[in-house]
């Protein structure tokens, strides 16, 4: 990747908004301050305070600019200053969220920021009243059924606006979020990608369009900008993908020209290695985030879970008390503490700070399926599955709804339904073990047993996390008789479970020393067999047999039966393997509640 990026100039209306320089690369960054001082103040005027405030964080991150290089504000055009007073009044009542009154002033003005203003509230006021009655009328799992009665006069009159040519950067954007709310996804990406050229310094178009595409290959389609907003665009898009390396590189990259100190930028690769499950890593860089911006609530929600999993209650506890301090109506705010009480297993009180953010936000992903996940815990099925539902309506990109809905339908008894929901989150997840392994259940409950090996392999190659694919395609090979791929299995498994270097017990630990014990007996192989044997004999469940089997061997050797030498042993024992050192902690590989949040 180049390190310089053309940047494409605020492109709006001459009028509107004064030309910035044409190029600059990311040496320059004096210059992308500037457009990012200036966008901020455009986006701020319009009542977009989330592309203003992510503006403004960026901008921050840079050093500060000398006087001399400040920007002037832009300058007032005619029907600016005709549509002053109306505007002024507008945006005060805009501010206060009373939309209908703001929209009211504003009726009938002809400049581009009021126009835009004026069909902004009459879309919020839809919006806020949908919400309002939603509140008052359903449950939270009910939200989709309310509608914003304002879309579809929106449309009629942006799409006029639209044909005539009379939409700047910020109308395409709102006819853009107008056709998305009305699932009209393929003429609203289209709107979305004229917005980028048209205004690209607008991080809120960037921010839509992403949340539209599906797969990498509909990205290589997308004719966008040549600027230096489409690294963040990138590398955004590259996190949600879960193409976490290249999302990783791109954010590098961006720490190396200059953004060192964006605190979006180190949430951001925070996020990205808790996607890839790499929690120490995801761990450390929120603690640091924290101490860098200790009133940040966005993103605190995944710290959270990253708490969750590693059961930290006394962290998870003074994260939840924290954020209560700063803001308890938060939607992250709600999900953290949820997240608490999930880890208590206080699973209806979970639900109901699940629920209580849902209300707040009811497109908010993360609610969605945790709230899932405690009903699943409920043993709430229907329940689980219309949250898991949900969360696919906000996100199709969610790997984790998919992969609930499969657990939950696993749990109805009903593999077709469970397969299908496994291979929709094993696309969005090609490399984590845990989708392969489902798969393989899966399979192997429709006695398709191929496919099933072909899984559970797969599942080993990639990195089995839970330790279990091995342990599952050597049963199955047991299953079809086939001993020494069995062995085999079983073999790798003992040896990966022991070069880790954890003194944990895994639960199937037992089983493979004892199928080996066998496997050795048969093929005479007494010494081996011998071993495995005794470490049989420091299992509950396998010590009888354990023993029973040494007599065996010892019987047979004071018979003067010896040890074949015709199959050579395919097994050494590692060499952390002794008596001494027998695991003494179980941990469960299947408790998918807390390798899930």
């Amino acid at each position: 990747m180049a390190a310089s990026t053309s940047v494409v100039p605020v492109a709006v209306a001459a009028a509107v908004v004064p030309s910035v320089a044409t190029t600059v690369d990311f040496s320059d960054l004096r210059e992308i301050k500037k457009q990012l001082l200036l966008i901020a103040g455009l986006t701020r005027e319009r009542g977009l305070l989330h592309s203003s405030k992510w503006s403004a964080e960026l901008a921050f991150s840079l050093p500060a600019l000398p006087l001399a290089e400040l920007q002037p504000p832009p300058p007032v055009t005619e029907e600016d200053a005709q549509d002053m007073d109306a505007y002024t009044l507008a945006k005060a009542y805009f501010d206060v969220k009373e939309y209908d009154r703001a929209a009211h002033f504003l009726h009938g003005c002809n400049s581009k920021k009021a126009y835009f203003l004026y069909m902004y509230s009459r879309y919020l006021s839809g919006e806020k009243k949908k919400d309002d009655e939603t509140v008052d009328s359903l449950g939270p799992l009910e939200k989709g059924q309310v509608k914003n009665e304002a879309l579809r006069e929106l449309r009629v009159e942006l799409s006029k606006k639209h044909q005539a040519r009379e939409l700047d950067g910020f109308g395409l954007y709102l006819y853009g979020v107008v056709l998305r709310k009305l699932d009209l996804v393929k003429e609203a990406i289209d709107v979305f990608v004229e917005a980028t050229h048209v205004l690209p310094l607008h991080w809120g178009a960037w921010l839509e369009l992403c949340n539209l595409i599906t797969d990498k290959e509909m990205l290589k389609f997308l004719s966008l900008p040549d600027t230096w907003m489409k690294e963040f665009f990138l590398a955004h898009i590259y996190t949600e993908l879960q193409l976490i390396e290249e999302a990783l590189q791109k954010y590098q990259h961006l720490v190396d020209v200059g953004f060192s100190k964006s605190s979006y930028i180190v949430s951001q690769i925070a996020v990205a290695y808790h996607n890839i499950r790499d929690i120490d890593k995801a761990l450390s860089i929120f603690n640091e985030l924290r101490k860098q911006d200790p009133y940040r609530i966005e993103n605190m929600d995944t710290f959270s879970n990253l708490l969750y999993v590693r059961s930290m209650k006394s962290e998870l506890s003074y994260l939840a008390h924290n954020l209560c301090e700063i803001d308890k109506y938060r939607v992250e705010t709600c999900c953290v503490i949820g997240n608490y009480y999930s880890l208590r297993s206080q699973h209806e009180k979970a639900a109901l700070y699940f629920q209580r953010a849902l209300k707040l936000n009811p497109r908010y992903l993360g609610a969605w399926t945790l709230m899932g996940h405690e009903y699943m815990e409920m043993k709430n099925t229907s329940a689980a599955i219309q949250a898991y539902r949900h969360a696919i309506e906000v996100n199709k990109r969610d790997y984790r709804a998919w992969y609930g809905l499969g657990q939950t339908y696993e749990i109805l008894k009903m593999p077709f339904y469970c397969l299908y929901y496994y291979r929709r989150a094993h696309q969005l997840r090609p490399n984590d073990s845990r989708m392969l392994v489902a798969l393989g259940e899966c399979y192997e409950k429709l006695n398709q047993l191929v496919e099933a090996k072909k899984c559970y392999w797969r599942a080993y190659a990639v990195g089995d996390v839970e330790k279990m694919a091995l342990v599952k395609l050597a049963k199955l090979h047991e299953q079809l008789t086939e001993s020494e791929q069995a062995a085999q299995c079983y073999i790798k498994y003992i040896q990966d479970i022991y070069s880790c270097g954890e003194i944990v017990e895994h639960l199937e630990e037992s089983t493979a020393f004892r199928y080996l014990a066998q496997y050795y007996f048969k093929c005479k192989l007494w010494d081996e067999a011998s071993t495995c044997a005794q470490k049989c004999c420091a299992f509950n469940d396998t010590r009888e047999e354990g023993k029973a089997l040494l007599r065996q061997i010892l019987q047979l050797r004071n018979q003067g039966e010896t040890s074949t030498s015709e199959m050579p042993a395919p097994f050494f024992l590692p060499t952390s393997l002794s008596a001494n050192n027998t695991p003494t902690r179980r941990v469960s590989p299947l408790n998918l509640s807390s390798v899930t949040p």
